[in-house]
């Protein structure tokens, strides 16, 4: 090749390089800082919120920040009894337990309430609502309050949140889980087309815009609904921009499905440790069907099923007696 042709091919080939090798050293942005939706704590006096699940509904209650927001939560029962948590499910937050927190506390033991994110009086970060969000939440939340390790009660996604809990932290669970209507292994069948398709992330942009969430105030306004939890969570759906997103993200990619290998894990631990495993469920469940219960036995072979005939997914609502009476039961062995 002729010197000046190659001189060509140089000038031609020299500015593609130095434009790749900028792009290649070239130093990255900034990260985007986390986007956090708020809470009901942000809602006027006057929102009937604060009627039905005011801030101070369980006493000691307190406010943590953590890295995802602020989280909710209250400490119930003398400071010296058994330690144990309560984790909440899907849409309902802390007042699932309105009828079974006292009654733990009652018995002496020293009781850990909270709002996951997204819910309640908790934060909504615009994130991914996995597993793992929800048990840095709880993990986070113990070392704030000074709680080496807890037994832990779950309900519905909440068991599923134990579940997972269980088989990422065992050091922080001390011998006893309880499971009530648990998630964590539901099926896409278990779901209905309505919930898939509100969970949809085309769905969520629409029901995320300003004007869609005016038309879900506007219908809230209209008629209140005689049950407390009912229009608790369509007040939550109208006024709080981040909890819808929370339960789509959750069905979607949460703790309700998928988590077979954090069930065994936490059965294996458990029998390692000589702790014990509690299923508590209801036998006209419709959301997570009674069937599920065994699914959980099949990796769980030492637990324990209280079986409630009749008891509807919300059990802890239905049948508080029953569910305090087998949770006490269990856990003063």
């Amino acid at each position: 090749m002729a010197p000046s042709s190659a001189f060509q091919w140089f000038l031609l080939v020299c500015p593609t390089v130095v434009i790749l090798a900028y792009f290649f050293t070239v130093f990255p942005h900034s990260p985007d800082s986390l986007y956090v939706h708020p809470s009901l704590a942000t809602l006027p006096k006057s929102s009937p919120t604060w009627a039905i699940y005011p801030d101070n509904f369980y006493e000691g209650g307190a406010y943590a920040k953590f890295p995802y927001g602020t989280v909710r939560y209250w400490l119930i029962g003398p400071e010296d009894g058994k330690r144990v948590v309560l984790i909440h499910g899907l849409s309902v937050p802390a007042i699932i337990w309105r009828d079974v927190a006292p009654k733990l506390a009652a018995k002496g033991y020293r009781v850990l309430l909270y709002d996951l994110y997204g819910r309640g009086y908790s934060d909504a970060p615009q994130t991914t609502y996995d597993a793992s969000l929800y048990t840095t939440q709880l993990a986070l939340l113990l070392q704030y309050v000074g709680w080496n390790k807890a037994n832990v009660v779950g309900v519905s996604m909440g068991g599923g949140i134990a579940a997972a809990f269980g088989a990422q932290f065992p050091h922080l669970v001390n011998d006893k889980v309880v499971l009530i209507a648990s998630a964590g292994l539901m099926e896409s069948s278990d779901m209905s087309r309505t919930t898939k398709f509100l969970s949809s992330p085309l769905m969520q942009l629409v029901s995320s815009s300003y004007p869609f969430r005016l038309y879900l105030q506007y219908l809230a306004n209209q008629k209140s609904s005689d049950n407390p939890i009912s229009e608790l969570v369509r007040l939550q759906s109208a006024y709080l921009p981040g909890y819808n997103p929370a339960l789509a993200s959750s069905i979607r990619e949460g703790p309700l499905r998928s988590l077979a290998p954090q069930f065994a894990a936490l059965g294996r631990h458990s029998r390692k440790t000589n702790g014990s495993v509690l299923l508590i469920w209801g036998t006209a469940d419709r959301v997570v069907p009674y069937r599920y219960a065994a699914r959980v036995q099949a990796l769980i072979p030492h637990a324990e099923l209280v079986t409630i005939q009749d008891g509807p997914h919300d059990i802890t609502i239905s049948h508080p007696d029953e569910v305090s009476r087998a949770i006490i039961d269990f856990l003063d062995r």
